[in-house]
């Protein structure tokens, strides 16, 4: 009876543990702002978003954008090898199209989506780093006041 109370109890510590990894996750503040500089480029976001969100990512906060920025993905995926040292890439997935990227733009991306708070992967000599549902938002007025705000997103950790 009581090993029965264990096993249950056990099976339920694993089952919320797993539930909270997939928990939605939020970050605001510079991290958000360089997951949607990272992002952006490989969105379809009108060209003059993309140019503003570049610009607030390289440091200029007096961008002549009025209204809010929101830079969204369905999927980001990236990978590293730990064997294969020189192997790294991310595929980026948007209203159903996914395009890849390489080298270190992948690994920009990689280190920022670690730097957000995404737990690693791993398997087989890859390590992972995969979010999903990611949703970004910049508030240029908010950025250009340099108090700290502006940028928030929201994801869900793994894919």
């Amino acid at each position: 009876m009581r090993l029965g109370r264990l096993t249950i109890l056990a099976c339920s510590l694993s089952l919320a543990s797993s539930a909270a990894w997939a928990a939605p996750a939020t970050t605001s503040g510079s991290v958000a702002l360089a997951l949607a500089g990272v992002v952006a480029p490989h969105s379809a976001l009108p060209a003059k978003e993309k140019k503003a969100v570049a610009a607030f990512f390289a440091g200029d906060s007096n961008v002549p954008h009025a209204n809010k920025i929101t830079i969204t993905a369905d999927k980001v995926v990236c990978r590293a090898s730990n064997v294969a040292i020189t192997s790294r890439s991310c595929e980026l997935s948007f209203g159903g199209k996914t395009g890849t990227v390489k080298g270190s733009e992948a690994n920009a991306i990689f280190a920022t989506v670690a730097l957000a708070g995404v737990p690693p992967d791993g398997a087989a000599g890859t390590i992972y780093e995969s979010l999903s549902k990611l949703s970004c938002t910049l508030d240029p007025a908010a950025i250009k006041d340099k108090a700290g705000g502006g940028a928030d997103c929201s994801f869900e950790p793994g894919n």
